[in-house]
């Protein structure tokens, strides 16, 4: 077959340019007035560059097997503009490949149809509601990566507004806010702010796109008022990890303004641990005190979750290849626990991790199923969890793959199952993946009811996004999912 000539690949690829171009006013307008969230199978498109549009929309050749380009979704998008659409997450890669495979014909009409249920739904007069209040306490990696998610995520439906952070005091006030602004402008792994960010020494706080943040120094909880900055009823999200039982945390419930509190780890006792996709159905209005669990426990549930409900799950241990953390020592001294004294960026270290047993917490049919260890290894970022499973039922690799792209793409995991089919992928290919975890489908190993999967995991920013979710969800910021996934 012959190759179309070099001009007109570069004139097309400049047409396709041009069109994303004009797609992004149409995706602001549709976010901010409507609060209609436009993605591309699970992938938001609003605030992202033409590059990154188009590069989204060659992704579904990977999923789906077929091209889809923004000729085929910029006409459907350019109804929506039209359609007085309510608050609504609407994908429009699946709508444009199903509109292809009708043969296309009249955008309009076929928008009419799919979005029926939102059509008219705006209501000018009525406001996007009142926004809960958020507080970050502590200001480390995961505190600084829920800042940028929540500050990106600001206006629109979204309805959370991150309104303070907590940190120890450091004497020179205006230093330590310098610094502060520095550790969230700039970062080694996940690059640049994306905007603006500046300091009021005076009102101690951080203005960040337009999100005046007020920085409060405080040693413990306890030493908190948050009503003084007018925050009320709000979650308090802790990232130290200093607490982890009902006690520890209920500090922050004794706090005025403090409604909730979720920890972002693992929690101890009677403490619900919530793999958002999973089981954030079971927190109830009387649960004041969550937990987002661990990076590696949200990493791997929902496939195990897929798994077992299709296949069911034996027995299985769960190895866990884990960039080194701040917990560990960059060269050889005293720590409390085993080998972590060791250098991180020089040694592979053996240790254990509780996410084998973590995991029965979220999925209670699985008691007594998993074994777990873990190997920290020199780099900073992205993880990867290795399931070697015997199956209840037998299976093949390409089968096991085809079910599990299905989930990623047409579940109701889409948001925590994602699927890669490349033998190129390394781990910095994953930095800054919003999914709980990655399926790499080039690695999978199945015979008969022997399975080994391989399931990366961005543990910072992948982690984060699933805290945001159940933060949505118990702030009730909920959105209709159009078209509708299939259970």
């Amino acid at each position: 077959m012959s190759q179309p000539p070099l001009e007109t690949v570069f004139q097309e690829w400049h047409d396709n340019q041009a069109i994303a171009e004009q797609m992004i006013p149409l995706i602001g307008r549709l976010y901010r007035r409507h609060n209609v969230v436009t993605t591309l199978y699970g992938r938001s498109l609003f605030n992202r560059s033409v590059i990154r549009i188009l590069k989204d929309h060659r992704f579904v050749r990977k999923v789906e097997g077929t091209e889809l380009s923004v000729q085929d979704t910029f006409p459907l998008i350019q109804a929506m503009a039209q359609l007085n659409l309510g608050p609504a997450h609407v994908d429009v890669g699946k709508l444009g490949v199903a509109f292809k495979k009708r043969g296309s014909g009249d955008a309009m009409a076929f928008m009419r149809e799919e979005l029926a249920e939102i059509i008219d739904g705006h209501d000018p007069g009525a406001g996007n509601g009142k926004p809960k209040d958020v507080v970050l306490y502590g200001f480390g990696r995961i505190g600084r990566i829920l800042a940028r998610v929540l500050i990106e995520k600001a206006g629109g439906g979204n309805l959370l507004r991150l309104r303070a952070i907590v940190v120890r005091g450091r004497g020179d006030i205006a230093k330590d806010l310098e610094k502060r602004a520095s550790l969230l402008r700039r970062d080694s792994v996940h690059g640049p702010f994306n905007g603006t960010i500046s300091i009021d020494t005076e009102a101690r706080t951080l203005t960040a796109n337009g999100n005046v943040i007020q920085v409060i120094y405080a040693d413990s909880p306890a030493d908190v008022d948050y009503t003084r900055y007018g925050i009320d009823n709000a979650v308090v999200v802790d990232n130290t990890g200093i607490w982890r039982d009902e006690e520890g945390l209920g500090q922050h419930l004794a706090c005025k303004g403090v409604a909730k509190a979720l920890l972002t780890a693992p929690g101890k006792g009677d403490i619900k641990n919530i793999v958002f996709g999973i089981n954030h159905a079971e927190i109830g209005a009387e649960d004041r005190i969550i937990s987002a669990a661990s990076c590696t426990t949200n990493a791997i549930v929902p496939a195990l979750k897929a798994i077992n409900d299709e296949f069911g799950v034996a027995h299985g241990h769960v190895e866990t290849v884990h960039a080194y953390t701040n917990d560990q020592n960059l060269i050889d001294n005293y720590h409390k626990g085993d080998r972590r004294g060791r250098s991180a960026p020089l040694n592979m270290v053996l240790t254990e991790t509780g996410a084998a047993k973590a995991v029965v917490k979220a999925l209670p049919e699985f008691a007594g199923k998993l074994t777990g260890n873990a190997i920290r290894v020199p780099i900073p970022n992205v993880s990867m969890a290795i399931l070697n499973l015997t199956l209840e039922k037998e299976t093949d690799a390409k089968t096991l793959n085809d079910y599990l792209r299905r989930m990623s793409i047409e579940s109701t995991y889409q948001k925590q199952i994602d699927y890669v089919d490349s033998p190129e992928v390394v781990s910095s290919d994953f930095v800054g993946n919003r999914h709980a975890g990655i399926v790499d489908a080039k690695a999978t190993i199945a015979n008969g009811r022997n399975a080994v999967l391989y399931v990366w995991y961005d543990n910072e920013f992948g982690y984060s996004c699933q805290v945001i979710r159940i933060l949505q969800h118990i702030s009730n910021v909920h959105f209709r999912k159009l078209p509708r996934a299939s259970e």
